[in-house]
């Protein structure tokens, strides 16, 4: 039997990743309907955390000697994740699991044009166009002007926007910065932004048995998905791992009809597969690029 190749094994580790992801996803929106969000993310945040600080020494350890610029960054990046899991999740307990997972496969085309226009990464008119077109996706998700639409909606695209500042932050960060010790403190970063505001901003509830067993369940989900996502970047060509995050997509689609009897009307369909299309076309041009940029090594950079 031949053995699997990395890119094989990458594209299981993300699969594996997006997949825990959203059983994650799924199981919050089944928790958010009896406990409040902000104690709800403390409690996960806590178990997260933990395992965290375990997988600290054998993933690249805590280092304190960072420039001071990196330090900033990790903590631009902790903000904007905390806004980004307030955002995402509060659209979440209103609307259809699949609408706003599709709309964060939008991720890379923000990515992308976030890089262009902050970083002066070169964008040729293909993945400009791509992006554009993708952008046309999200807006059937959304509907502006459509009896559905509400502020939920909105929250979802800012979720996507939050996540891009956090990572677009995390590019510009040193390569010494191990990439665990940067999950770390997001998970301690959220975990005192809920914990503070579980505080003051709702009463808490005390969980019922099944409520216990849906967060177990999203803890020990999330932190595979962290486990899976830093593990897949590792194995394997990222421009070839990296369209694997779209079945995200699919597993929704599953849980949203399974567990909540949801399935996406006809238009928010045909939105998510643009927005899923461009985004694949994306990660295969930049795929492209870079093969033609090792290719002509030495004799100028590629053009898109």
């Amino acid at each position: 039997m031949a053995a699997m190749s990395d890119n094989a094994r990458g594209a299981l580790l993300m699969m594996g990743g997006m997949a825990s992801f959203t059983i994650n996803d799924a199981c919050l929106k089944l928790l958010l309907e009896d406990l409040p969000l902000f104690q709800t993310l403390f409690l996960r945040g806590i178990g997260t955390v933990v395992a965290f600080a375990c997988l600290l020494p054998f993933w690249g350890g805590f280092r304190m000697d960072l420039h001071r610029r990196d330090w900033l960054l990790i903590g631009l990046r902790t903000l904007s994740e905390a806004l980004a899991a307030y955002l995402f999740l509060t659209a979440l307990m209103h609307m259809k699991l699949a609408n706003v997972s599709a709309i964060l496969q939008s991720l890379p085309l923000t990515v992308t044009l976030g890089a262009a226009l902050f970083f002066k990464e070169p964008i040729g008119w293909r993945r400009l166009g791509a992006i554009v077109v993708g952008f046309g996706g999200v807006m059937l998700i959304v509907q502006p002007g459509a009896a559905d639409f509400n502020q939920y909606s909105l929250m979802a695209v800012g979720s996507v926007l939050c996540v891009t500042v956090r990572d677009l932050a995390t590019r510009r960060m040193s390569r010494s910065v191990p990439s665990m010790m940067v999950s770390f403190c997001a998970g301690a970063g959220l975990t005192a932004v809920f914990g503070l505001g579980s505080l003051v901003m709702e009463p808490w509830v005390m969980p019922t048995g099944l409520g216990l067993g849906q967060l177990l369940a999203a803890t020990v989900f999330v932190i595979f998905g962290y486990l899976f996502s830093v593990m897949s970047m590792r194995v394997g060509e990222l421009s070839f791992v990296a369209p694997f995050r779209y079945t995200s997509l699919l597993c929704a689609l599953l849980l949203g009809y399974v567990l909540f009897d949801e399935w996406p009307e006809a238009v928010k369909m045909l939105g998510a597969v643009i927005v899923v299309a461009t985004g694949a076309y994306t990660f295969a041009r930049e795929r492209r690029l870079k093969r033609a940029a090792l290719a002509s090594a030495g004799s100028g950079a590629a053009t898109d």
